[in-house]
């Protein structure tokens, strides 16, 4: 068992090795998008592929109903009325400036039934060196201060789980400061950032969190 494991592990290792001599350290992985949707995962994602494009275009009550006819056809029946439904646009396009909206004031985390975030990072014990470096790449810094912060009032600050992006006066002028160590490596910032202007990148060594009870 042990012995198969490290030679499996070797020879993929030797194969990596290959790949990346001969050029193709940078070439997309479609084996998993292929494999992952052969899964049982996969075959269950696609029967409610259609839920939340219908709840967008159609509103909560109309979308909810019709999505729900939706899963029940292509879960009893195997197919869909609608086929394969897109979203309008992605999550990034999707953000409005903060000027159209009204700021929320969320309650502090009670420590009962809603906790810190920090709090949450500790459990999934997640890992990176101090003074490694940072895998979470900022192409433009000033573009991040003119349109994330002034535009779109830092949603970074809300969307990351795990409070690695903050805003905080410095000398005067609000500075982007990035918690790399605490990163759970949800790729939110990588989608959600209104610029495109953040990039996940592998970290050194592929530390990042252990979820032992999962």
């Amino acid at each position: 068992g042990s012995h198969n494991a490290v030679l499996s592990g070797m020879l993929a290792a030797d194969k990596i090795a290959a790949a990346i001599a001969a050029g193709r350290a940078n070439d997309e992985v479609v084996e998993i998008e292929n494999e992952w949707r052969a899964t049982d995962i996969g075959k269950d994602l696609k029967r409610v592929r259609n839920v939340k494009p219908l709840w967008s275009k159609f509103g909560t009550a109309i979308g909810v109903a019709l999505g729900g006819l939706d899963m029940w056809t292509n879960t009893l029946l195997g197919f869909s009325f609608f086929g394969t439904l897109r979203h309008g646009k992605t999550d990034a396009a999707s953000l409005e400036p903060a000027s159209m909206h009204r700021r929320i004031d969320y309650p502090r985390p009670d420590g009962v039934l809603t906790f810190d975030r920090l709090s949450s990072v500790f459990l999934s014990n997640t890992n990176h060196e101090e003074n490694e470096p940072v895998h979470l790449q900022v192409k433009d810094m000033a573009l991040q201060k003119s349109s994330e912060h002034d535009i779109y009032a830092g949603p970074s600050t809300r969307y990351c789980p795990a409070g690695v992006y903050e805003w905080v006066e410095k000398n005067g002028e609000e500075t982007f400061v990035i918690n790399a160590q605490n990163c759970v490596h949800c790729k939110t910032c990588d989608i959600k950032d209104p610029n495109q202007n953040i990039n996940w990148v592998p970290p050194q060594g592929g530390e990042g969190p252990v979820y032992p009870n999962m």
